[in-house]
């Protein structure tokens, strides 16, 4: 009789149990600010849509910060993107504030597209913005010559107050703006394919009293490009293809982080002079020639070995199989370094009178290798027999060191593990704790660090997943 009046119970708060966790319209129970953020998320078609999911939903999309994405060319490949054609009614509708503005111009009418920008940018839905992607692009019929690329729009700075993040591509900046610019809450700005003089450049940070990571990618300068800012914590500087770049960090107190995309490949087109940055890190890739990054303690005096970069931890240098002296050379500039990648690159050759003046002196010890240098990566490693020279000399003189890990091409069979351990003297390691790891390698280092430039949660941006 127990047990029958049990399982009347159960059977009666059965189908309660089933209306509580039933397939009901969970998310509609979160708070209206919690759906807003997600709405804010979605890329533009998908935010929208969500008025027609219940009347719960009809006035959230209004509500929540607009994220527009505007498409202009091969619109069946960016499917949840708008064509420009409806942003004057987007915008329109929506009262603001906007999250994100991303607008890539790139159609036969692009200079129509671009200058529409004005109108666009005097809306309330923008006023407030605090993410700016724009880029131009020329297609076949966009614009004549003499007007691509444009000019930057005083409009699209409207919303200066109020940005966080502002990437900018194939848009030159104008050689005066005036009244100055200012960012306040700018934390990530990225300048790409442009051109701007060595003035507003130094105007541009004066007015970035948040900011902390700057992208320059094949930036087209009148000048030096001058760095002096407190609050900076990362620099990527990708060389200039087709004019030579000069960057000078004057003043950087909090700088991290400074990262030279393709100069391990075309290391006569930058030149980089680092006057102040105490608290820089990470480094890299430079190369072997290394009178093409100048250290300064003060305005003057150029730093000797003696007086080097302490701060350093982690450096990357590319270099040509033959240049493992040179390469030497360039450690004794970083007596604390931890971590060592050496990138070979074999199109690369320093010219002969360059490297004739590198020549490594056993008798004066170079410092990371004694006491701090724990951990040497060989990016692109052939295992030719010159190359073998670099892991060999680190084997036998790294007294503290715990890994070599060798990233070839292709994968490492068991024959080339055997001859890298009979070729290498492990018999004679200095370190008794040296063991080798084997990992492959994809001949994309630009492109991974481009990647991690605002990331500060990657530790070690060098290093591949």
């Amino acid at each position: 009789m127990e047990r029958k009046e049990t399982d009347t119970a159960a059977a009666g708060s059965a189908p309660k149990a089933r209306e509580s966790h039933g397939t009901g319209d969970l998310i509609s129970r979160l708070p209206d600010d919690i759906l807003c953020v997600i709405i804010s998320l979605l890329p533009t078609k998908e935010g929208g849509r969500t008025q027609a999911l219940s009347r719960r939903w009809r006035h959230l999309w209004r509500s929540a910060p607009l994220n527009l994405e505007v498409c202009t060319y091969f619109r069946s490949l960016f499917p949840s993107r708008v064509p420009p054609s409806v942003v004057s009614k987007v915008l329109s509708r929506h009262p603001g504030p906007a999250r994100r503005f991303d607008f890539p111009v790139v159609s036969a009418a692009g200079g129509d597209l671009y200058y529409e920008l004005e109108s666009w940018f005097h809306s309330r839905a923008l006023a407030n913005l605090q993410e700016l992607d724009i880029r131009h692009g020329q297609a076949s019929s966009s614009l004549p010559s003499s007007s691509y690329p444009p000019q930057l729009l005083r409009s699209l700075l409207r919303s200066a107050s109020t940005l966080l993040v502002v990437k900018i591509t194939c848009i030159d900046f104008p050689d005066q703006i005036t009244p100055p610019m200012s960012f306040p809450l700018l934390k990530q700005l990225s300048l790409a394919t442009l051109s701007i003089s060595g003035d507003v450049f130094h105007g541009l940070l004066s007015g970035c009293h948040a900011l902390e990571s700057l992208l320059l990618s094949e930036v087209r300068a009148a000048g030096c490009l001058r760095v002096s800012s407190s609050t900076l914590r990362r620099i990527g500087l990708q060389v200039n293809l087709h004019g030579r770049t000069e960057l000078v960090i004057e003043d950087a107190p909090r700088l991290e982080r400074l990262l030279l995309l393709g100069n391990h490949r075309d290391a006569c087109r930058l030149c980089v002079r680092i006057m102040s940055a105490p608290e820089l890190e990470i480094l890299g890739p430079v190369t072997p020639d290394f009178s093409r990054l100048q250290l300064f303690q003060g305005l003057l005096s150029p730093v000797s070995p003696a007086n080097s970069m302490r701060t350093v931890k982690v450096l990357a240098v590319g270099s040509y199989y033959s240049q493992l002296n040179a390469l030497l050379c360039v450690l004794r500039w970083f007596p604390c370094l931890e971590k060592l990648y050496v990138i070979f690159f074999w199109s690369y050759q320093m010219d002969k009178k360059s490297e004739s003046q590198y020549e490594h002196d056993p008798l004066h010890p170079i410092e990371c290798l004694e006491t701090h240098l724990k951990k040497v990566v060989l990016q692109g490693y052939s295992g030719y027999m010159q190359e073998v020279d670099f892991p060999r000399f680190f084997v036998l003189n790294a007294k503290v060191l715990n890994t070599i890990e060798f990233q070839p091409y292709g994968i490492c069979n068991s024959e080339m593990v055997a001859n890298l351990h009979r070729m290498l003297h492990v018999g004679n390691r200095a370190s008794r704790d040296v063991h080798f790891e084997f990992s492959t390698y994809t001949d994309l280092p630009d492109f991974h660090l481009k990647s991690h430039i605002h990331d500060m949660s990657v530790g070690d941006p060098f290093r591949y997943p």
